[in-house]
């Protein structure tokens, strides 16, 4: 009861870049809000259509939002998926998943996996080309989307053509406090961390769980390829670089992408700059991978 009325309390602040996002808001050619029943629950969804489109049916993004598995909704990505939408030419999904402590670990990962079979079995009332799915997120979103691409090699099922990892955060089983952690204010986040952490991972080894922290997770070549942005300053660059070896030495093609000077975050709390960088980064490796010809 307690995690519960602290993670409550965490929601009623709102993210800076509610406020002052890092991209103007685009309009789209149309936004769509539907209920899309899982075995979680219902789950909230938002599909953003793009203006400019040259085909009848579009790949899609889905996206899973950050906010340290415990706060934020999907609507702070609003800005996000419009720009991502016209600019990659896509259908950008954005996912309302369920937060913890309600939900833990893995709600949100089956959630996922629960959409992407919805979307795919409604992919000609949707306008959606059904084999080219891409997967993405920032900071705990990025944890989802990983993850979400292991728990569909565990079940043997078809890979997205993408995966997008924005300030991943990848490891449960190394505390807060032994990771580099350069800015002064992050650096008396431990105790936030360890409470963030019984809430989204409360059994006894969850946290070592390859789909909690798949860093640790023995990778497979067949995972989809992946995207990964990485801040100079973030106390999880660590992890997502080794993630990143640990990909391309299973024969995973990925694009690493670091930023200097740029902190936790970045993509919503700038520099301003450097975000817009990292969004035309992820639209336009979005809208190659999707124009790809297959295999």
């Amino acid at each position: 009861m307690f995690r519960v009325m602290m993670a409550k309390l965490l929601r009623l602040f709102s993210h800076p870049s509610n406020k002052t996002p890092m991209i103007p808001r685009q309009d789209v050619q149309m936004k769509k809000d539907v209920l899309v029943e899982t075995s979680v629950g219902p789950t909230y969804v938002s599909f953003y259509y793009p203006f400019a489109a040259n085909q009848k049916k579009l790949p899609v993004y889905i996206n899973f939002h950050g906010g340290a598995f415990i706060m934020n909704d999907k609507e702070m990505d609003d800005p996000y998926c419009r720009y991502l939408a016209n600019q990659a030419e896509c259908v950008v999904l954005n996912v309302e998943y369920g937060k913890a402590p309600e939900y833990p670990f893995p709600k949100a990962i089956e959630q996922g996996y629960d959409i992407i079979q919805w979307v795919k079995g409604r992919a000609e009332e949707l306008g959606i080309e059904a084999e080219k799915v891409m997967v993405g997120g920032q900071s705990s979103g990025g944890n989802i989307a990983a993850a979400l691409c292991l728990y569909l090699e565990e079940k043997g099922d078809e890979q997205p053509l993408l995966q997008v990892l924005s300030c991943p955060m990848l490891d449960f089983v190394t505390p807060h406090a032994e990771k580099p952690e350069p800015d002064k204010w992050r650096s008396l986040f431990p105790k936030a961390a360890h409470f963030i952490h019984m809430c989204y991972v409360p059994g006894k080894g969850q946290a070592g769980h390859l789909l909690a922290s798949p860093v640790r997770a023995e990778v497979s070549g067949r995972l989809a390829s992946a995207l990964i942005l990485i801040a100079e300053s973030d106390a999880f660059r660590p992890e997502a670089e080794c993630y990143v070896e640990k990909l391309k030495a299973a024969g995973v093609n990925v694009q690493e992408a670091i930023f200097r000077g740029c902190a936790h975050a970045f993509t919503h709390l700038g520099p301003k700059e450097r975000a817009e960088d990292a969004w035309r980064l992820i639209a336009g490796k979005i809208k190659a991978v999707a124009e790809a010809p297959p295999y």
